[in-house]
């Protein structure tokens, strides 16, 4: 982790996203102030754990950090906003969650929701500052764990396996089966296997 130390006793916030890429369910986001006099260890970018190690980590980020947030934005915010702003408004909503307001906000790729603090973007942040790697880790394991419980209302599309994401299990359920109301409406795949 190689992120510039902030000024002292700045509290600073690290945002992330999961979600942006799959064909159904919602974007999640996180928000995470960490507590520096309760370091947590193995600390990373979410998709570089094992399942086991972030499901670990989860609870411990949640017992140990000064404040954290899950936030999200549902499917039918997706297909009314656009992913990108969608992704933004639930950012907004995980910082907003918070029930300390930090002073600085860093948030995992290159660009920024409005927010009232300062904020800004960290290219690769989640392997680079500990408090978006626990952000990553929180969205990650909440998100899937959602999943889990859709495959189990729609099943025959593989949703636990795949999390929604554009695989050819996925895509080939989705030409066969049709849409569920938890698919985006907005994206060319699901778009395409609806006018079938």
């Amino acid at each position: 982790m190689d992120w510039a130390t902030p000024a002292d006793n700045e509290l600073v916030a690290g945002v992330d996203e999961v979600g942006r890429g799959p064909l159904c369910g919602a974007v999640v986001t996180a928000a995470v102030i960490l507590d520096p006099a309760r370091p947590i260890e193995g600390l990373n970018d979410s998709k570089k754990l094992t399942e086991a190690r972030r499901e670990a980590l989860f609870p411990l980020i949640q017992e140990r950090a000064l404040a954290w947030c899950i936030a999200r934005a549902e499917v039918e915010e997706i297909d009314r906003l656009n992913i990108l702003h969608a992704t933004m408004l639930a950012m907004q909503r995980a910082v907003a969650g918070l029930h300390i307001q930090p002073d600085l906000v860093l948030v995992d790729g290159n660009r920024c929701p409005a927010l009232p603090m300062r904020s800004e973007p960290v290219v690769k942040g989640d392997s680079r500052v500990p408090a978006i790697a626990a952000a990553s880790i929180l969205a990650k394991v909440a998100r899937d764990r959602e999943m889990l419980a859709l495959d189990q209302q729609y099943p025959g599309y593989g949703i636990a396996g795949h999390k929604g994401y554009p695989t050819p299990v996925h895509l080939a359920a989705l030409r066969e089966l049709g849409a569920t109301p938890i698919h985006r409406r907005s994206f060319g795949p699901v778009r395409k296997a609806l006018e079938q």
